[in-house]
């Protein structure tokens, strides 16, 4: 069994609270007044996070990448539940039933973290509107994403699906280090194996390996060991059948068209 991770109580500074889109846009008194009872937690990848945890603090992620999963203990199956980045705060559900929630908190690299006792993220929410105004629309955002993800689960299949999740994620991660007039054409996903695309799509990694060779061979990708490629957007996008009353659309319909 492994051991739990110790986290040494560091206290954040009102310049490292301001860099959580959660309270970037707060008056300077609150957030002074915030940073007091917040603390500094750093995971490294791999690290054991026992999740009776989420009972105790409320977390907000500065930097990296964090899986929530559950498994199946009697075919050892997972599926993620969510994937986390630097602005995402975790966990909501236990915020507002204060129940405790199974699940595996999974870092895929070295993740730094705000936290602050349950107790007082409550009273934050009940005692200041700013603050409230401020949780809110990233709530909806949540739950609007979960809803997508239990659609497409019933009504897509695995090529839809997993194209979709792609281009998700290139919202959330965006890497690119060439021309400005080539952007359009690399969009990078990094540190998302196969088994990861398996359990955030519901399907198993032969299947998500057998079609990200497909894409690789069409030209659509290239895919270099955890890190896809993404070479041509407008196929993607057509393997996802978005339209524009869908979320990534906009973004999509933004890109200039690649003409070569």
């Amino acid at each position: 069994m492994p051991e739990d991770v110790i986290h040494l109580p560091q206290k954040a500074s009102p310049v490292l609270v301001k860099q959580a889109n959660l309270f970037a846009d707060l008056p300077e008194e609150l957030i002074e007044d915030f940073q007091q009872e917040f603390q500094i937690n750093e995971w490294l990848k791999g690290d054991y996070i026992n999740s009776d945890i989420l009972m105790q603090r409320f977390f907000v992620i500065i930097d990296g990448q964090l899986e929530i999963k559950q498994s199946n203990p009697d075919t050892g199956r997972e599926a993620t539940l969510d994937m986390l980045y630097a602005g995402d705060c975790f966990d909501l559900m236990v915020l507002f039933d204060e129940q405790p929630h199974d699940v595996i908190i999974s870092p895929l690299t070295s993740v730094k973290l705000l936290s602050v006792r349950l107790s007082t993220m409550r009273h934050w929410l009940w005692t200041y509107p700013t603050f409230n105004q401020q949780f809110m629309p990233y709530l909806a955002k949540k739950m609007r994403e979960k809803e997508q993800q239990a659609s497409s689960l019933i009504l897509n299949d695995v090529t839809t699906r997993l194209s979709r999740i792609i281009l998700q994620h290139i919202n959330k991660i965006k890497f690119y280090t060439g021309r400005k007039e080539k952007e359009h054409e690399h969009h990078l996903v990094n540190g998302l194996s196969d088994e990861t695309l398996a359990r955030m799509t519901g399907s198993v990694r032969q299947v998500i390996n057998k079609q990200l060779q497909h894409w690789k061979k069409e030209g659509t990708i290239d895919k270099k060991r955890n890190q896809l490629i993404i070479k041509d957007l407008e196929a993607l996008e057509k393997a996802a059948k978005y339209t524009e009353n869908l979320p990534n659309a906009p973004l999509m319909n933004n890109q200039p068209q690649n003409k070569s």
